[in-house]
């Protein structure tokens, strides 16, 4: 009789143990559903990792725009330039993981880890992939001062005739405009020397200005002094031309059906931000993306919105990651 009250004493406790379980994992999970749901419910700190005035500051403002209209919170753009956007990809790494800060990298993100040997952060275990933001082709643009090619077959004869005579500007060593410049070179047989900048922006004054000759830019921020007649635009790097500039031809057309590059931007979160916060954050910058005051400016800027799952943009970083390094490798590509 005492052995039975005992394993019913036993078993009563096992059972009051389980549901006490089972309500702290109901109540854990209901925290973080409702810290999921509650996102934002403060302002969100956007680390943009390059000077103001650059391609990456052209898709960021938008969008903290668009941001507080949607949600009534502030999106604040942190503009942390330097060493090829890695110095605001590290500060980024290390934030608390808790969705309110985010980090708006690109395809400089994926080349830095073969151009910069001792990196603190790692690219693809650092972060949570969260969404592409947007997907632009990079365009040879000339100072039309400085280089008077009116299209881009003279332009070639130009730069072959005059080996090391011209020089491009870039984001800065190790950048998508920088690894640009060195596929061009290696796929034109041509010889232009690298100018690094510590970003878009200031490289992009200097072309205006006539400081340098050339950029391999994303048409993004390239697009308004192309429009304004400050820049002239000889080719679009890809297989088609760009609907927003029609007349500009393509790689393709003009012999070079590999020099394929754009300029690519996402979203992401630091390592161990909660799933479901992640969900959220990711779903809400898919709704930006679908507006209309975001898809004009993006057709404006001759971008288009991602449309990838953060599963897909994960991969779409690890193959772009393999890709530069092969690209690295074979140009001897350095940081100065």
């Amino acid at each position: 009789m005492k052995d039975n009250h005992h394993h019913t004493t036993v078993a009563r406790r096992d059972l009051l143990l389980g549901a006490a379980a089972a309500g702290l994992g109901l109540a854990t999970h209901g925290a973080a559903w409702a810290q999921a749901s509650a996102w934002p419910s403060k302002p969100v700190n956007l680390v943009v990792p390059f000077p103001a005035g650059g391609g990456t500051d052209a898709f960021a403002r938008p969008l903290a725009a668009q941001f507080s209209k949607d949600t009534g919170k502030t999106l604040v753009i942190d503009n942390r330039g330097g060493a090829g956007g890695t110095v605001g990809a590290s500060f980024a790494a290390k934030a608390a993981p808790d969705g309110y800060t985010l980090f708006m990298g690109g395809a400089h993100h994926v080349i830095a880890p073969s151009v910069y040997p001792k990196l603190d952060y790692d690219i693809e275990k650092d972060f949570v992939p969260l969404a592409l933001l947007a997907s632009v082709p990079q365009v040879v643009v000339v100072n039309p001062r400085n280089i008077q090619a009116k299209n881009f077959k003279e332009f070639l004869a130009l730069l072959k005739a005059n080996p090391a005579k011209f020089n491009y500007g870039s984001a800065g060593s190790g950048s998508s405009h920088h690894l640009a410049g060195e596929l061009f070179k290696m796929q034109t047989g041509t010889f232009i020397t690298h100018i690094p900048y510590r970003g878009a922006g200031p490289a992009l004054q200097d072309l205006v200005g006539g400081q340098v000759d050339m950029m391999f830019d994303g048409l993004g921020s390239s697009a308004a002094h192309i429009k304004g007649g400050r820049i002239r635009a000889l080719m679009v790097a890809g297989a088609k031309r760009n609907p927003a500039f029609p007349d500009v031809p393509c790689a393709a057309e003009m012999g070079l059906p590999d020099y394929n590059v754009s300029t690519w931007y996402g979203l992401w979160a630091p390592k161990g931000t909660p799933a479901d916060v992640a969900a959220r954050i990711a779903e809400e910058f898919r709704k930006l993306g679908a507006s209309d005051e975001i898809k004009a400016v993006w057709a404006g800027n001759g971008a288009e919105f991602g449309t990838l799952s953060p599963q897909d943009f994960g991969k779409m970083i690890s193959s772009e990651v393999k890709r530069w390094a092969g690209v690295v490798k074979a140009s001897g590509a350095k940081i100065e």
